[in-house]
């Protein structure tokens, strides 16, 4: 395990003045974060009141739903952090505590944590929280609900008996700030019947229902309470690989505040499903029970577990977890080995394969009848393994796949979730992970300007679509079930081609995965995070070791001095730089130290930095470098009552 460092140390700073002609980049990345800055204000005004409640029902029962409002309104925060304006973060600010306001009068939220749910949706419904420690770190309120959250699944809370700390295993796929959800209800499911009508049947020996067929009516009473029986039996205690999300709840808190405890739970969850992996033969069983025993509700079977390999994704549930908490692993211990669960998986659904018309398909699902459901591999997962690895066998993983062109070629998402024709995962609009994969390895030359120009069309086409008769919320249909999904789908506040282009990755994984990448900025003279203005910042290659990355002052007439930090949490150590002007001459070369590096850029200038680094040696942290001087560093967390 590579140690962990607690550094604080700033590098010598650069001077850029040599001119720059201004490249097309960076003129559109100027223009959308200006026109981001806009649509953001108009699409709050459009969906909310003044005090940033949404305009929707008086009314909204069941256990789902507050992840969606959170989900349509957390970009808000990450804009803020890339560098949009003031009025960004006051926004962001106020529709976190008005969404959490308005859920808890429905009833999802309790203690300002939903009740209880599964962690694919507190792990969309959190993005929003781990996006305000990238924005807004030196806020009480985000780093009080950061301990308070993750205390919710580490045992410190023993009103709240989420964790068996012993046995290292949820006691339930649906849990929250209630507890386990050992019988669910009727009522809890309600507003998910319509919507599941269209799913497989999660169980495949529900009286008047042909398994065959795909389908389940939810909306048949009869059904739906054979369904609840069952659940209940079978998938609502014990532990399923979709909880290794939470590790994502427990690293923010750790980036707040440096407890080691934080730091091992982690580790050690994750460590617990590798072993329940090895008593599977190699394959990760979707369901243990309460004594840790495989299968143990569930006829003794390694699948048919909650969101496990029959109901309702497939592999993709599995996948998924397994790659956020790898990432989270190795961003607490600069492990990277901590990725091989993760790969082993992917290995394994790879070997489980066949060949279907010339391409190499896996199956996605495991019936009680076998393997099923064979489609070609989705490459963005062995991606962001690879954005943390940075190693050849992970690049493999993507290469080997036979991929569509829907993937390779650049696309411009219609919906926040499965595109109908494609069944391509578009969820929160993010649907370039791939292309920008292939610029990294040098496949794409132009990716640049062009997802740059994407991004800027989709925005206009999202402010369309609010500013129509359809955008109009009260013309909604309030009692469709979807409906708590439409203010993603009228949202303009979509940045996947400007986050790549200045951080150096691919946006974060859409169900509860924190947002890694090699680079962020400060604005040195404003002290906050993102970008100065004028300022353009563009990765253009990345190594293990080293990050390449141009940097360009629009302004003609004003000086602008930014601060490039190694790693989203400063996790990397930046150790030498190399210095370009536009010419490809080398200006200057030097040794560095210190995962904070300032760089001044005259007007008009600009440079290319050649920045080597030591990645994963530092305590990942939310600190900027200027939290000592903020009310005298971090306000001490507010303790409630004792009563006894």
């Amino acid at each position: 395990m590579t140690p962990i460092n607690k550094s604080k140390s700033t590098s010598a700073a650069i001077y850029a003045r040599d001119s720059w002609t201004a490249p097309t980049w960076a003129l559109t990345e100027r223009k959308l974060i200006d026109t981001l800055n806009e649509a953001a204000v108009e699409y709050v005004r459009r969906y909310t009141r003044e005090d940033g409640t949404i305009v929707w029902r008086e009314d909204w029962p069941g256990m789902d739903g507050s992840d969606d409002p959170y989900e349509a309104f957390m970009n808000l925060s990450l804009l803020y952090a890339l560098g949009g304006n003031e009025e960004i973060l006051r926004l962001s600010r106020l529709m976190y505590d008005a969404i959490t306001w308005q859920w808890t009068e429905y009833g999802q939220i309790h203690n300002e944590f939903d009740a209880y749910y599964d962690w694919m949706h507190h792990g969309e419904g959190s993005l929003y929280l781990y996006f305000l420690g990238l924005s807004d770190p030196h806020l009480l309120k985000n780093s009080q609900r950061a301990v308070k959250f993750a205390e919710l699944y580490t045992g410190k809370n023993p009103e709240v008996l989420n964790y068996d700390a012993e046995r290292k295993l949820m006691r339930s796929p649906i849990t929250g700030s209630k507890g386990p959800r050992f019988q669910m209800t009727e009522e809890d499911w309600v507003t998910h019947r319509g919507v599941l009508d269209d799913y497989l049947a999660p169980f495949e020996d529900i009286p008047g229902v042909d398994f065959a067929s795909g389908k389940c009516k939810w909306s048949d009473d009869a059904i739906y309470g054979e369904i609840i029986t069952r659940m209940n039996e079978r998938k609502a205690k014990g532990d399923v690989p979709l909880n290794l999300n939470a590790t994502g709840l427990i690293t923010n808190a750790f980036m707040y505040t440096g407890d080691e405890s934080y730091r091992q739970w982690v580790l050690d969850y994750l460590t617990a499903w590798e072993e329940r992996t090895l008593r599977n033969g190699g394959l990760i069983p979707d369901n243990v029970g309460l004594s840790d025993i495989i299968g143990e509700y569930n006829d003794g079977k390694w699948w048919g577990g909650y969101y496990g390999y029959r109901w309702p994704h497939g592999f993709m549930s599995i996948i998924e977890p397994l790659t956020n908490a790898g990432m989270n692993a190795v961003l607490l211990s600069g492990d990277r080995s901590k990725l091989d669960l993760a790969r082993s998986q992917l290995d394994r659904n790879w070997d489980l394969g066949k060949e279907i018309n010339g391409k190499w398909h896996v199956p996605n699902k495991h019936f009680d009848s076998g393997w099923t459901d064979y489609r070609i591999q989705v490459p963005t997962y062995p991606i962001y393994l690879w954005t943390i690895s940075m190693a050849e066998e992970d690049a493999a993983r993507v290469d080997r796949i036979p991929y569509e062109d829907h993937f390779r070629l650049i696309d411009m998402p219609t919906i926040s979730g499965r595109n109908p024709a494609t069944r391509k995962e578009t969820k929160h609009y993010i649907a370039n992970t791939v292309p920008w994969y292939l610029y990294m390895r040098g496949q794409f030359p132009d990716y640049p300007e062009r997802i740059l120009q994407q991004n800027l069309e989709l925005i206009a086409i999202q402010l369309e679509k609010l500013r129509s008769p359809k955008g109009d919320p009260t013309s909604w249909d309030w009692d469709h079930p979807y409906s708590i999904h439409e203010w993603q789908e009228y949202s303009p506040v979509y940045f996947e081609g400007l986050l790549q282009m200045m951080l150096g990755a691919p946006m974060h994984i859409s169900h509860g995965g924190l947002q890694h990448a090699r680079v962020r900025y400060f604005d040195a003279d404003r002290k906050r995070c993102g970008l100065p203005e004028d300022i353009g910042a563009l990765v253009e290659a990345l190594g293990d070791e080293f990050v390449t990355l141009t940097l360009v002052n629009l302004s003609a007439f004003k000086e602008r001095e930014l601060i490039v930090q190694a790693g989203s949490f400063g996790e990397h150590q930046f150790t030498y730089m190399e210095s370009f002007n536009q010419s490809g001459q080398k200006v200057d070369e030097g040794e560095l130290d210190g995962k904070w590096l300032p760089v001044t850029l005259a007007p008009g200038a600009g440079i290319q930095l050649k920045l080597h680094m030591k990645r994963y040696v530092n305590q990942p942290t939310y600190e900027t470098p200027w939290s000592a001087e903020v009310a005298g560093g971090t306000a001490k967390l507010i303790r409630g009552r004792n009563q006894q």
